[in-house]
């Protein structure tokens, strides 16, 4: 569909949907201090570079393990394969292969120094804005199928009540004989549909990833028992016919991508404790007791339930857990309101001797994030901070400049999550911004002074409701018309559909 837009110049010309919704998402980035460009220096740097990283020889050799990666299906920057093993007394042996990122992109450099400034790549719909060039994180650094990478690897075993039993880590030479994605090797697993096609031509490949299913399942119910928190927020996905934007689908969360969630979260405590007992600091990913947990504790009475005085992630995951067997229509919504009384998480520098504060959350006490060093910036630092301690060398950091990054990885994510919110609603207003008058069965999802929020059945886009919100509460349904969008701000507005009086 072509749009038309104005230019500073004020004359009008004809754009795509994507162009449109890249030329938002990048002013946005823009506006709140990231760079959406490479410089010179890093396409210099990137322009000598002759190939992947070259195998060493005094590694290990895990090739001839059948290995694959599992992620969304257009991504091509691949930081991690898996693989499993059965063992004796009923153990299971998962390895995580991480992309050694840090083999092609050494500190200090200027490819360096741009990853260093964004943190992180930044997903918006129309386009990536990759944290590290493609020609690296969807190459040269990227674990692509069929090809021979090094590698980090977090090699764990688990007992059959899904305890940590053993783990090392080290570096190896590995290969991805397998690049699945989520929603078909979900199907799979869950008996909807037939196997991929990669499942089926791999030796192995197929009772391999049926282990991996089983001791995920396992981890996720060990760490649902602890008190990690069962929630289920709305994700929309744009959906584009070539570069014209044609529907936001639900991306909801399933058995595949559960499966990747619980190993990183199980390599993150692994790659934490490593450190730990090598005295070198860390950066942790943290989500601290919610401060607001009384408004939590109100929340849970207004469907006349209770929760203890103070925080509880066990009694809050039962609270959650029994909403949703109640209600799951109007479950996205409860946890979109526990998720924003929680609070973020963010990045802290944890000492030798230290007492990190652990992850409220995922009810765990050692969790970082290094598994996605093409993504995020934090996930490089560890990875280098792990490569020094396996090879007996001092940190590559110093203490102060781990302090400072701590901070500005946190304000960095904080600024990338607002850009790629802000060029969602946007898309969302494009969508519908050629349905003015349309009427739409939607949801309430907020109502307190500030304004009154509905969302859709169908589309899932929540907008505000601008005239006839008197007496509704979170929860009601309404019949809604649309009346006004702004694709450049991502406004959508709303007023209440009443019957005709008679």
């Amino acid at each position: 569909m072509k749009r038309k837009l104005l230019t500073p110049d004020s004359k009008e010309r004809k754009t795509t949907d994507r162009s449109l919704l890249f030329t938002i998402a990048r002013q946005a980035m823009i506006e709140r201090g990231l760079e959406p460009d490479f410089p010179m220096e890093t396409r210099k740097e990137l322009a000598a570079m002759s190939g992947p990283a070259q195998h060493a020889n005094d590694i290990q050799d895990l090739r001839h393990l059948p290995w694959s990666s599992i992620d969304n299906d257009d991504s091509r920057d691949l930081d991690q394969l898996t693989v499993a093993e059965s063992l004796p007394n009923g153990q299971v042996r998962i390895l995580v292969a991480i992309s050694d990122v840090d083999a092609l992109v050494r500190k200090g450099s200027a490819i360096d120094d741009h990853a260093r400034h964004n943190t992180t790549s930044v997903y918006t719909p129309a386009a990536l804005f990759p944290m590290l060039p493609e020609a690296l994180s969807t190459d040269l650094t990227s674990l692509k199928e069929n090809e021979d990478r090094l590698a980090v690897v977090v090699d764990m075993s688990f007992t059959e009540d899904a305890s940590l039993a053993t783990w090392t880590i080290y570096r190896a030479n590995v290969k991805n004989y397998g690049k699945l994605a989520y929603r078909s090797v979900a199907a799979w697993l869950a008996g909807e549909e037939a196997a991929p096609s990669k499942v089926l031509e791999t030796p192995g490949l197929d009772e391999n990833l049926r282990l991996q299913d089983s001791v995920a399942q396992r981890l996720m119910e060990r760490r649902h028992r602890s008190g990690a928190l069962s929630l289920d927020t709305i994700q929309a996905k744009a959906i584009f016919d070539r570069d014209s934007l044609s529907d936001l689908q639900l991306d909801r969360k399933n058995r595949a991508k559960q499966l990747i969630e619980d190993f990183m979260i199980a390599a993150n405590g692994v790659t934490a404790i490593y450190l730990a007992s090598k005295n070198f600091p860390s950066l942790r990913r943290v989500l601290r007791s919610p401060e607001r947990w009384n408004r939590i504790v109100e929340l849970a009475s207004g469907f006349g339930d209770t929760l203890p005085d103070e925080p509880d992630a066990a009694a809050l995951e039962s609270f959650l857990l029994r909403r949703r067997e109640a209600d799951s229509e109007k479950f996205p919504d409860l946890s979109l309101a526990i998720v924003k009384l929680i609070g973020r998480g963010e990045y802290a520098l944890d000492l030798p001797g230290g007492q990190p504060p652990g992850h409220f959350g995922l009810a765990v006490k050692d969790y970082t994030h290094s598994t996605a060093p093409n993504r995020r910036f934090p996930d490089l630092i560890m990875q280098r901070l792990l490569k020094a301690a396996m090879a007996g060398l001092p940190s590559p950091y110093s203490i102060p400049e781990l302090e400072e990054l701590a901070r500005h990885c946190s304000e960095r994510e904080d600024d990338a999550t607002k850009v790629e919110r802000r060029v969602q609603k946007s898309a969302a207003a494009l969508l519908l911004s050629d349905r003015i008058g349309w009427k739409f069965d939607a949801i309430v999802t907020g109502a307190a002074a500030k304004g009154t929020w509905v969302r859709l059945f169908w589309p899932p886009i929540e907008g505000r409701l601008e005239k006839g919100f008197q007496g509704l509460k979170v929860g009601d349904h309404v019949h809604v018309q649309l009346v006004h969008t702004d694709v450049q701000r991502g406004f959508i507005d709303f007023v209440r559909d009443l019957p005709a009086k008679k």
